[in-house]
């Protein structure tokens, strides 16, 4: 798929959307399930983003999303979008435990990769709404969009692909006018991190560093700002400022064996593909004397089989729930 926009079509293909704007869809089909926002008044609601303010003027019947993860939220809130980009190639309608029984047999139409979307499958989905709230959507992005049905962008307040899991929520609450819902949403899931925390004071206190390495001699450890991150603190861990510091603006700080050092805190946790990557980190000699070695405190997770590591990084109100059921067994086991 090309990033360039083919103007032409694009608007050609809008103009059909356009007249077609407020058209049906049922949640069998890929539309809303039923709700009750337009009976209570939530519309019209208006949201601001990135590149300004969408006003939705009713309740919206097909919603695309294009955002990476933006199919989760609008899932949670009893919604199955019609459209939706891949991120992980496991098609966003297919093998996650967390969302399998919400989508159930419907099956949306891949509209994109990442931030590379296809206008006229856009266009032909006839969306009244499009979401890109976990993108790196461009502003000629969000213009030619506009032209086929209202775009709500990324939040303002976060860089791209860096809004919390609990702004996104909200973000796409407001836009689908139900707020208080997704609100509830957030509560449920900090609910759950605070009965983990409140089960393991023994975690108080505990430096975590989540690493990754994808290539022999290369690794990284996820920054404070990184989900991944994020969600060991949640659970009552405390991070490894020197991390932090490393990585400066990226999300990750990267070295090689020699800061081998970075990686020595009470608890360790390996995100990584397949088990050839954790066979090969284990084999090195300079991991093997680390101390949180020695002591079996280190713990490896998969992004795949299970998806525990897809769903820290997918990093939303469906999976995050899920990523706390996997982990906290597995945390619990290091007895250290």
């Amino acid at each position: 798929m090309s990033t360039k926009f083919k103007l032409v079509a694009a608007v050609s293909a809008a103009a059909l959307a356009l007249a077609a704007c407020g058209g049906g869809g049922d949640a069998g089909s890929g539309g809303t399930s039923p709700t009750n926002a337009a009976s209570t008044g939530a519309f019209p609601v208006s949201v601001e983003h990135k590149y300004g303010t969408t006003e939705i003027k009713s309740e919206p019947k097909k919603v695309v999303t294009l955002g990476l993860s933006d199919q989760e939220p609008v899932l949670a809130l009893g919604v199955k979008p019609v459209g939706v980009v891949d991120w992980f190639k496991e098609r966003p309608f297919g093998n996650w435990p967390w969302t399998k029984d919400l989508w159930g047999s419907t099956q949306p139409e891949i509209v994109g990769e990442r931030d590379e979307y296809n206008l006229e499958k856009v266009a032909a989905l006839k969306p009244d709404l499009i979401l890109a709230v976990y993108s790196g959507m461009k502003q000629e992005q969000y213009d030619t969009l506009s032209k086929i049905a209202p775009v709500v962008a990324q939040p303002k307040a976060f860089p791209d692909y860096a809004a919390p899991w609990q702004d996104q929520t909200l973000h796409i609450g407001r836009a689908l006018g139900k707020e208080k819902e997704a609100q509830a949403l957030i509560d449920g899931v900090a609910k759950k991190f605070g009965e983990a925390k409140a089960a393991h004071p023994e975690w108080a206190g505990k430096t975590m560093v989540v690493a990754d390495s994808f290539k022999p001699g290369q690794y990284s450890a996820f920054a404070p700002t990184d989900p991944k991150a994020i969600f060991m603190k949640e659970l009552g861990f405390t991070l490894v400022d020197e991390i932090g510091k490393l990585a400066g603006q990226m999300n990750v700080a990267e070295f090689s064996e020699e800061r081998f050092d970075l990686l020595d805190a009470d608890r360790l946790v390996w995100i990584m593909f397949d088990q050839s990557a954790w066979d090969r980190i284990k084999s090195v000699p300079a991991y093997q004397r680390l101390k949180v070695v020695s002591e079996k405190r280190d713990l490896f997770l998969t992004y795949m089989d299970p998806p525990i590591g897809a769903a820290m990084s997918f990093n939303t109100v469906l999976s995050v729930p899920y990523g706390i059921e996997q982990v906290v067994p597995l945390l619990e086991a290091i007895k250290n």
